[in-house]
């Protein structure tokens, strides 16, 4: 059963998928219980600059694929680009996640519609040409109660031009909506500290504002219980949140990094020390 708190972050994916319900730039491949295609933000490649695609996923209702750190179980896409000569890639750049799964196994992820934006650099020496073929091969799993293993075969012909890139407007809306629920930088004026307990971490956040909820994803394995409950205090300076430890973690460890998210289009990633002590 999903968690009403996260009704909004619902709405959102529901105004997201909306977005991505007419494919822009490539036909959609078939994955297990969905489709895959790429979209181009704008309308050609220009020697010298960096151009941002996105690997559009629309799923069946139910279905998910993962985040970068699937939590209890499941894997990430993955992609072998295949790219013209002075053409290259960046890593993906992912969303914040969704928790998903029972008590005993919490994963994390994407169902519905979500678009994984990747980075591609133009060599300032590549050839202007008519059109160059952008293809990757996809590795993907998808879940519900059982996980199905998924290939696909993604590609698209865009211009290479000696002119200033011009974005889309097919994929402008896209684009923008998929930026936003990228975790972003913490504000240099947040303070955050963890305090290493007996059977847990306290994450201590002070903000000088009042928020009603954060829920904490961890970029590091086998650090915290992903399936226990995370406690969440307020205060009105920010909020204390309670992570149980994991019975895999066999010894201390210094920093706590991952994705904070308050609220859908507004998670932070953070990287802290550990210390023995709390924020008073």
């Amino acid at each position: 059963m999903k968690n009403p708190l996260e009704a909004p972050r619902f709405f959102s994916l529901f105004v997201l998928a909306l977005l991505l319900a007419p494919a822009i730039g490539a036909s959609a491949a078939s994955i297990p219980h969905g489709t895959v295609d790429i979209v181009a933000e704008n309308q050609w490649i220009t020697p010298g600059r960096q151009a941002y695609f996105g690997l559009n996923f629309r799923l069946d209702k139910g279905w998910h694929i993962y985040w970068l750190k699937p939590g209890d179980s499941g894997q990430p896409p993955r992609v072998e680009w295949h790219l013209p000569t002075g053409l290259s890639a960046g890593e993906i750049e992912w969303p914040a996640p969704q928790r998903l799964g029972n008590s005993t196994i919490v994963d994390f992820g994407y169902d519905d519609a979500v678009m994984l934006l990747v980075s591609m650099r133009a060599s300032s020496t590549v050839a202007t040409t008519e059109a160059v073929q952008l293809a990757g091969e996809l590795k993907v799993l998808v879940c519900r109660e059982i996980c199905i293993p998924g290939k696909a075969q993604v590609s698209m012909a865009l211009a290479i031009k000696s002119a200033p890139p011009e974005v889309d407007a097919r994929s402008s809306e896209l684009f923008a909506a998929a930026r936003k629920s990228l975790p972003q930088k913490a504000p240099r004026d947040w303070e955050f500290k963890v305090s290493d307990q007996k059977d847990s971490f306290v994450l201590t956040a002070r903000l000088d504002r009042q928020t009603t909820r954060a829920i904490f994803f961890p970029l590091e394995e086998s650090q915290v219980d992903n399936s226990a409950p995370q406690k969440f205090t307020p205060d009105a300076r920010g909020f204390q949140l309670t992570l149980r430890k994991s019975d895999q973690l066999l010894k201390p460890i210094t920093r706590l990094k991952g994705v904070l998210e308050f609220s859908a289009n507004q998670a932070y990633v953070i990287d802290v020390a550990i210390s023995d002590d709390h924020i008073t």
